[in-house]
């Protein structure tokens, strides 16, 4: 299995979110990289997240969010 650039773009929006408190979200400005704005109108179709630029994560993308960030911990430990 291939990681597309999209999917890797995706993951990365995931570990920018803070689990320790649901009150926290991201907010994705206009004028930043046209990937970024993609990833997270990606995330927000899949359900992920709770706007089209950002906002809070949903259930399902907390437990995404999670997975992701314990999988960069993994990968990124020596």
């Amino acid at each position: 299995m291939l990681y597309s650039p999209d999917l890797v773009a995706e993951l990365d929006i995931l570990t920018r979110y803070r689990m320790g408190s649901t009150q926290e979200g991201i907010k994705v400005h206009k004028d930043a990289d046209p990937a970024i704005i993609a990833a997270v109108m990606r995330l927000h179709e899949k359900g992920l997240v709770t706007q089209g630029d950002g906002g809070y994560l949903t259930d399902m993308g907390h437990e995404a969010a999670e997975h992701a960030q314990a999988l960069f911990a993994i990968l990124s430990s020596t």
